[in-house]
């Protein structure tokens, strides 16, 4: 009946439907991410040429470091659990002006990291932090209300979340000297166990769906062990992050991540890219670990190779993956990757490689290795623009809301 109230407990009919980058979450999170990861490598590299300088809240190499892990990861994240959520929970979480709100105070955050410090550096700390508290707010409210108690735990990361970049932030501010880089390192560490999380729920369905080979299947007690082990280095690196006992424990972590993996079927992938790209980018989370391991316990590797297989491989190559799938399944559209962005996946993952093997060839080829690497990031990221912008801004080819 037109006008009538919604009873307690009743979700409401929207009068409207909203513009279609405000229809669901991952519409502007997807589109703010791949514009701000192909813009901010450029700009990093215009830093360490001394060509160009960033905000001077951090210096330029944590300024990478902070946007790449809070900024960038963090807005794929968000698109990704507001649209899942509401899938999950039947309710929605966010559309409309309060979507483009939540997506204003995370570009307000950006400007505070990056543009000229015009304001106080604790409201600069501020700005940046107000994000992940909204957002678990606004994901907490249908998880509770529909009793969705399996998912609590990822309020529980995002606030871990929060917290390693609380402490990035207090060391800048003179409260906890000396965090900066461990804030950093938890932040990559919680978003290896948000993609731990996500990877055994979604890529075994993924690949069994996409294949039609039904003995694909994941192993929950493997998942639990493997995302226990996780959430325990978590705690490590934030407590005694020097200890050997914790680099060993990354390598058991790693170990675990590969051993779960064993059934998702991916040698069963190789004729579907939306598939393969996330099996081959997980791949880089137990070489990322293990690596850490290496390094740490042994020192034959740097630190930053381990950093840059979980970064640049791991993070970059599935984000990059789940946003070209989850836009085209949530959109009405087919499964199935365009040219452009098969190139866009290959480019990602081979820069993943020059970038990881950049420390191995000397300091003489460093320098153009990294550039190397960066535009081949960037050009993966530029290319997924060109193709789902017009997807992103445009309504469900189905007709359906969202």
């Amino acid at each position: 009946m037109a006008g009538r109230l919604p009873l307690y407990g009743e979700v409401a009919e929207p009068s409207a439907r909203p513009w279609p980058i405000a229809a669901k979450g991952f519409r502007p999170f997807f589109l703010l991410a791949a514009l701000f990861a192909t813009l901010l490598v450029p700009l990093w590299l215009l830093v360490i040429d001394g060509r160009l300088q960033v905000g001077r809240y951090f210096d330029p190499i944590y300024w990478h470091a902070h946007e790449m892990v809070f900024g960038f990861a963090v807005a794929v994240i968000a698109g990704f659990l507001l649209t899942a959520v509401g899938n999950w929970t039947k309710r929605e979480t966010a559309v409309g002006l309060p979507l483009l709100a939540l997506a204003g105070l995370w570009v307000a955050g950006r400007v505070a990291m990056t543009g000229p410090q015009l304001v106080p550096p604790w409201l600069t700390a501020m700005t940046d932090l107000a994000f992940l508290p909204v957002l678990m707010v606004v994901v907490a409210r249908p998880l509770i209300a529909t009793r969705n108690t399996k998912n609590l735990v990822l309020l529980a990361i995002l606030a871990a979340l929060f917290l390693a970049n609380l402490v990035v932030h207090l060391d800048v501010l003179g409260v906890l000297p000396g965090w900066r880089r461990r804030g950093c390192l938890l932040g990559i560490d919680v978003i290896v166990l948000v993609i731990l999380v996500i990877s055994g729920r979604t890529f075994p369905m993924f690949t069994r769906n996409g294949t039609g080979v039904e003995t694909i299947a994941s192993s929950p007690r493997l998942d639990q062990l493997t995302i226990a082990s996780m959430a325990v280095l978590v705690v490590l690196d934030a407590v005694v992050p020097e200890l050997v006992v914790t680099a060993a424990w990354a390598a058991v972590v790693g170990v675990l991540a590969l051993v779960r993996s064993w059934r998702w079927g991916a040698r069963h992938t190789l004729r579907s890219p939306l598939l393969w790209v996330l099996h081959v980018g997980y791949l880089w989370l137990p070489i990322g670990l293990v690596l850490r391991a290496v390094a740490a316990g042994t020192g034959a590797v740097s630190p930053q190779i381990a950093t840059h297989a979980l970064t640049v491989g791991a993070i970059g190559s599935l984000t990059l993956g789940m946003m070209a799938r989850v836009a085209l399944g949530h959109s009405g559209r087919l499964l199935a990757a365009s040219r452009p962005i098969v190139v866009a996946f290959a480019l990602s993952l081979l820069a993943a490689v020059v970038r990881v093997g950049a420390p191995l060839l000397g300091s003489d080829r460093y320098r153009i290795t990294v550039v190397l690497a960066g535009a081949l990031w960037t050009a993966a990221f530029a290319l997924y623009l060109v193709v789902y912008v017009p997807i992103l801004v445009a309504p469900r080819v189905d007709g359906k809301p969202g």
